[in-house]
């Protein structure tokens, strides 16, 4: 959060060294097979995206753990897949997104949240046979097409229509033609996923557990915020429930359950340690409080509220209707906090709302605005040349929205240096269990997480279940500062 006014780490690419495959660009002497793209041409593409895509997920994660859970499976599959001679470039990215991808010319990328949320090596491997599938597809090419097909409709249709319902209904057909068309990929890497996952030696069930496991940390995720997204066919991917069963029945194609190797021990060593959530220099969600240690200050959302980090800003909503966003602005050139609340950034300020106030000691403005069928509360708080900035907005104003926006912005404070020095990251850390240790006991342990939702996240990290009763030696992952 506050990227414009915090340090950024440099985004420095990770190279792996692997004995089965090298991890670089194409090199010139490749030679195009019939009905593929001239030698370069998805390598200049992945290069050139690249670069954004780093700064997009917060710069590259270095591990040695990570890169090397990475390294021990990408030659296995490589060897087995459908083009062994493809050559392919992995970026672990600093995100505490579960997500992966693909660009062309071999670029692919995992992020630390997904890395974490994976339970076994058999896991991690299921999602890079099913990336490495999108490259020897093709996927990524068709997909960057398509897409260009979609935008160009889009500004054709807005250069020269004049019937509005008319060019939206072009623009929205387009939309789901691409989007029944980024299904089918899925589900084709899906497939061919499971049968380079099994061709390698791995347990072919992985892929449909861990796409479970997806799915449930996706409604825990969700849980006090909107709950909502696209329609399933208007998914980039179809709905979880049709993969997960896919991918079982691609599985049961190859053999029965308790085939293939899963190597859970070896991988839990490797990610020991792993940065969880927030990185500390975007600050750090706990609970309902956001911390920054670098700035020296915290605040908390209401009840029913839970904040969302990113690099530009925190973000919550409360499934009600209202929308918070926190960020920070600078101050220079602002003597006087009236006239900037005044300086034109608030579309639809009403005049005589803007007033000051004191928070916590420190210098604040508050004001009101209605424009586009929204209204918005806003507070700024000043420290030093910086403007902390919150504004609620929303389309049913009432007396809860103001109360969510006076108690948020009352809350808003600055760290003591005690306060500033035991704030920590958050890490995944590897722990034994001890014989009748059940997943309600364990989940004690946890820190940074709200009590009420501690035992959830534990069965979603442990694929266990709250009756979950442990022998004497298990190991499990929990989330410590």
């Amino acid at each position: 959060m506050l990227s414009k006014i915090r340090r950024i780490a440099p985004a420095l690419l990770i190279l792996l060294g692997l004995s089965a495959c090298q991890i670089f660009g194409l090199s010139i002497g490749d030679k195009p097979k019939p009905g593929t793209l001239r030698p370069g041409v998805a390598a200049d593409i992945g290069a050139r995206e690249h670069p954004r895509v780093v700064a997009t997920y917060g710069g590259v994660y270095e591990d040695a753990g990570t890169e090397r859970a990475i390294a021990k499976v990408v030659g296995k599959l490589v060897s087995v897949s459908d083009d062994p001679e493809t050559q392919y470039r992995i970026t672990i990215l600093n995100s505490p997104a579960v997500n992966a991808f693909a660009l062309p010319g071999g670029y692919l990328y995992v992020t630390r949240g997904l890395l974490a949320l994976a339970n076994d090596t058999s896991e991690l491997a299921a999602v890079l046979a099913h990336e490495m599938a999108h490259v020897t597809a093709n996927h990524a090419m068709k997909r960057k097409r398509r897409a260009d097909e979609a935008e160009l409709v889009g500004q054709v249709m807005t250069s020269v229509g004049r019937d509005q319902a008319s060019i939206d209904a072009a623009i929205k057909e387009t939309q789901l033609d691409f989007a029944r068309f980024s299904q089918s990929q899925e589900l084709q890497a899906d497939d061919i996923g499971v049968r380079t996952l099994a061709a390698a030696g791995y347990d072919p069930y992985a892929a449909a557990r861990f796409l479970q496991t997806m799915g449930a940390f996706a409604r825990y995720q969700s849980l006090g915020g909107n709950g909502g997204g696209a329609p399933d066919f208007l998914a980039s991917h179809p709905n979880t429930p049709a993969r997960v069963k896919r991918a079982i029945l691609s599985a049961r194609q190859i053999g029965a359950p308790g085939i293939g190797v899963r190597d859970r021990d070896a991988y839990l060593d490797d990610i020991d340690g792993i940065l969880y959530g927030d990185d500390p220099l975007e600050g750090y969600i706990r609970g309902r409080s956001f911390l920054h240690k670098a700035l020296g200050i915290a605040f908390e959302v209401p009840d029913g509220f839970i904040p969302e980090n990113s690099p530009d800003a925190v973000l919550a909503s409360n499934g009600s209707g209202t929308a918070m966003r926190f960020d920070g602005a600078d101050l220079t050139g602002f003597q006087k906090l009236e006239g900037y609340m005044r300086s034109g950034w608030i579309n639809g300020l009403i005049d005589n709302s803007v007033r000051p106030t004191t928070i916590n000691g420190l210098p604040a403005m508050i004001g009101s605005a209605v424009t586009g069928g929204w209204s918005f509360r806003i507070g700024v708080i000043r420290i030093g040349q910086t403007g902390y900035r919150f504004i609620f907005a929303s389309r049913t104003p009432n007396n809860n929205f103001t109360r969510d926006f006076e108690r948020t912005l009352s809350s808003f404070r600055q760290l003591t240096p005690t306060e500033q020095a035991r704030l920590q990251p958050l890490r995944v850390k590897i722990l034994e269990a001890r014989e009748g240790d059940t997943a309600k006991r364990l989940a004690v342990n946890m820190s940074g997480v709200e009590v009420k939702r501690r035992l959830a996240l534990f069965n979603i990290l442990n694929q266990s279940k709250s009756s979950t009763r442990y022998e004497a030696g298990d190991r499990v992952k929990i989330v410590v500062d």
